[in-house]
Formats: structure tokens, sequence, C-alpha cells
């Protein structure tokens, strides 16, 4: 069995709660890290002592307590925001995983209770502190094999997502700058820099420039600007 095949198997008995408790980014980076020996199977909260003793079968490994340093074992929460205090900064939507809260900017944001994984990601950076990590009533508690794979398509779409966002961004950015790198300069805009050229071209000549003088202050100071950066330029 290859390293990628035993963190996948490793992978699909986690939680996919997502809550980097593990000292991880999300699950899978975990699972890979166990596989790769890099990671002790008893660093999942959300996975309790049962995850553990799951992990210790796959692996044929002794279960152990898990460990303290990655938290203690809870029962399953769900994040409910005070919408009287919502300010809609949209940090919680940010740091949602699952993409489990809905709302807009400036607007009031609400949790998808179905989909929350308990993860409590959303509450530091609240900065109204307007986010409560509640316990589910006992009926509602257990988290099953099938909402962990829910939690884990959600994840991995929303990660999907956000590459392509930052891809179009990319080319959204890269595409106006080769526009406005196509448009022709304004006319006055060159003049200023014909006229800024002129005016060095004398003095390292040792001729007397041409007078500005009766040209407006921001004309002059914006040649002056040009005549900087030229003379920069030509002593490189």
């Amino acid at each position: 069995m290859t390293e990628r095949m035993l963190a996948e198997q490793i992978d699909a008995l986690l939680p996919q709660t997502q809550c980097a408790k593990c000292g991880y980014s999300a699950c899978m980076p975990y699972a890979e890290a166990i596989a790769a020996g890099e990671a002790d199977i008893n660093q999942c909260p959300p996975g309790g002592a049962a995850g553990i003793d799951k992990l210790a079968r796959l692996l044929q490994q002794s279960a152990k307590p898990l460990n303290p340093a990655n938290g203690a074992a809870r029962p399953r929460t769900l994040a409910v925001i005070d919408e009287a205090y919502c300010i809609g900064c949209a940090l919680c939507i940010q740091a949602c995983p699952v993409d489990a809260i809905v709302g807009a900017a400036k607007l009031m944001h609400t949790v998808i209770a179905g989909l929350c994984t308990g993860c409590d990601l959303c509450v530091p950076p609240c900065p109204v502190d307007c986010i409560d990590m509640l316990p589910l009533p006992e009926a509602q508690a257990p988290w099953t094999q099938d909402m962990a794979d829910a939690a884990r398509a959600r994840f991995r779409l929303r990660r999907l997502r956000l590459e392509r966002d930052l891809a179009e961004r990319a080319e959204r950015l890269a595409r106006k700058a080769h526009e406005k790198r196509l448009q022709p300069m304004p006319e006055a805009k060159k003049a200023i820099i014909l006229a800024a050229i002129e005016r060095a071209k004398a003095r390292k000549a040792g001729i007397a420039p041409r007078n500005t003088d009766e040209l407006p202050s921001q004309v002059r100071a914006e040649i002056a600007a040009v005549e900087a950066r030229h003379a920069a330029a030509t002593k490189r």
C-alpha cells in the first residue's frame, strides 16, 4: 500500500470537522502526517477515544489516551450567532471551513445548523464576541459517517472555490495591467515627461534649461518628479 493510499484510509476514519486541533490545517494533512510517521494517532479531540481506536486498528497499533496538548474530547457543539449583535463583518464566514455560515458584508449572518461541524474556528475572529458554541441535544449529538463524508465534500468544494476565486482575481489584475500598458499616454502627461527629459539633457550639456516659471505649480512639481526619476535611472 502506498503512503497516499494509507493517508486516504486514515482520512476516511477522521471526523472531518476540519477544526485544526490536531495541529494541522485540516483532516487530510493530519492523515498524511500519520501515514508518514510524523504524527500520532491521538491528536484528534473530536474523534475522541472511539476515533483513536479506529486508527489503532487500521494501523495495527495499541490505542492510547488523547493527547491533552491537543485539547479534550467534548460533546458535539453548534455555533450560534447572536444576530442582534452581529455587525456583518464576514470574518466568521471566511473562517468557516465548510461554508456553514451564510450572509454578506454589513448584513446579518447565520449558521446553517445542519452543516456546522462544531469546529469553533468562527469564534476567535468575531470582533464583537457574538458567537457561542452550544451543546446539541443528546438526540442530535452523534456525528455519523454520513455527516463526516458530507463535511469532507463541502470542505473540498470550498477549497476549490477559493482557489478558483484567487486564480480569477489574478487573471483580472493581469488583464487590467496589460490593458493599462496598451492605453495611449495622455497628451498632458506626455508633454510633462518630454519637458523633463529636455531640461535634463540641457543641464547635462551645460545649457540653461527653458524657464518653466509660467507653468502651473502642479505641472512644475510633476516635471521635477520626472526629472528626479530620470536622473536616478541615468545613474544606474
